[in-house]
C-alpha cells in the first residue's frame, strides 16, 4: 500500500510529478495564486497507468479535498463496511472522512480534482463546506451511479479541464460554479447499497483509528490543538459504536482505545518538552487539555516525573 506521511499538496505533486513523469511547472495550473486557494484537476486514466502495479489510494493525513468519478470496477473500505463498485464511482475526500479506495482492474478512467477549503470557500473565514451533509463524519462518501449519470459529470470534468488551461481571467470562479455542482451531484445521491463485513473489517477498522489519531500529529505551533481525545470521539468519526472500536483496537493490538490515545498524546508531550521551548501551558493547551494541571498529573501518572522534571 502506498502511503503518504503528511499529503500535504506538496506532498501530493511530488507524487504526481512521479507518476507523470512531468515537472513541477509544467503541472501546476495557470494563473492561480495565493488568494485565490488551490485547485488542479487530473485524468485518472494517465495518473495511474505510470504506475505499474494496481494503484491503491489510501485515506492519509491529507489538507485537501479531492472528488473523483472513476470508471472501472473497483471497491471503497470504509472503517468496517466495503462498497464494490461495478462500474462507476463519484467519490469525495475530505480531511475528515477517511476510506480507502482499490481498483479491482486496470481499466480505471476518469478524472479528480484537489482543492483547498480556501479556493471553495474564497474571502470567507468560514468552512462552508462543514455545513454540508456530505461532508459530515460518519457520512460514506462513496456513491455507484449509471452510465448516464457518469456521462453528465464526466462533461462537467471536461468544462473544468477546459477552463483551467484557458486565459479567462475569472475562470477559477467559474470552476469554483463547476465544483459547486459535484458536490451537488454528491448531496442529491445516494450512498451505494452493496455494503458488507469481511473478515478483514477488524484490521481495517484498527487501521483507520490509528490514521485518524496520526493525522493530528506533529503537533507545530501553539495555536495548533488536537481535536480528537477520547474515544467516543474516533468512534463517531468512523461512524462505528465505541465498544465495537474498543473491541477490535483490544483484540489486535491488546491495548484499548483510552490507552491507546494516551500512549500517543505522552509521545508528542516529550517530544514538545524536549525539543521545544515553548511553557507547559503552551503544550498542555496543543494537547487538548482543559487545565495545566489536568496534563501535569496526566503526564506525572504516565511518566512518574513532572513535565518539567523530565525536560531538565
Amino acid at each position: 500500500m502506498e502511503k503518504l506521511a503528511h499529503a500535504s499538496l506538496e506532498d501530493f505533486y511530488l507524487e504526481m510529478t512521479q507518476r507523470l513523469g512531468k515537472d513541477m511547472e509544467s503541472i501546476f495550473p495557470k494563473g492561480l495564486h495565493k488568494d485565490i486557494g488551490h485547485f488542479n484537476v487530473f485524468d485518472i486514466a494517465q495518473t495511474i497507468a505510470t504506475v505499474k502495479k494496481t494503484c491503491e489510494m489510501p485515506y492519509n493525513r491529507r489538507k485537501y479535498y479531492k472528488i473523483s468519478l472513476i470508471r472501472g470496477k473497483n471497491r471503497a473500505e470504509y472503517a468496517d463496511k466495503i462498497i464494490s463498485i461495478k462500474k462507476n464511482a463519484l467519490l469525495f475526500a475530505t480531511p475528515k472522512v477517511p476510506y480507502h479506495y482499490v481498483p479491482e482492474d486496470e481499466n480505471q478512467l476518469g478524472n479528480f480534482c484537489v482543492f483547498t477549503t480556501d479556493f471553495f470557500t474564497k474571502n470567507s473565514s468560514h468552512n462552508i463546506l462543514e455545513d454540508l451533509p456530505l461532508f459530515q463524519p460518519g457520512t460514506i462518501p462513496v456513491f455507484e451511479i449509471d452510465d448516464e449519470l457518469a456521462d453528465e459529470i464526466d462533461l462537467l470534468f471536461g468544462k473544468i479541464k477546459k477552463e483551467i488551461d484557458s486565459d479567462y481571467e475569472f475562470k477559477y470562479d467559474l470552476i469554483r460554479n463547476y465544483v459547486s455542482e459535484l458536490i451537488h451531484y454528491g448531496q442529491k445521491l445516494q450512498p451505494a447499497k452493496k455494503v458488507h463485513n469481511t473478515h478483514n473489517a477488524s484490521l481495517r477498522v484498527v487501521s483507520l483509528f490509528i490514521e485518524l489519531l496520526e493525522r493530528q500529529f506533529p503537533v507545530e505551533s501553539q495555536n495548533q490543538r488536537i481535536q480528537l481525545r477520547v474515544a467516543n470521539d474516533f468512534a463517531e468519526r468512523l461512524s462505528i459504536h465505541v465498544n465495537y472500536l474498543n473491541k477490535n483496537l483490544k483484540e489486535n493490538t491488546g491495548k484499548t482505545t483510552t490507552e491507546f490515545i494516551a500512549d500517543r498524546i505522552i509521545q508528542e508531550a516529550k517530544i514538545l518538552l524536549k525539543q521545544t521551548n515553548w511553557n507547559v501551558s503552551e503544550i498542555s493547551y496543543a494537547l487538548g487539555f482543559e487545565e495545566v494541571a489536568h496534563f501535569s498529573n496526566f503526564f506525572k501518572r504516565k511518566t512518574s516525573l513532572a513535565p518539567m522534571e523530565f525536560r531538565s
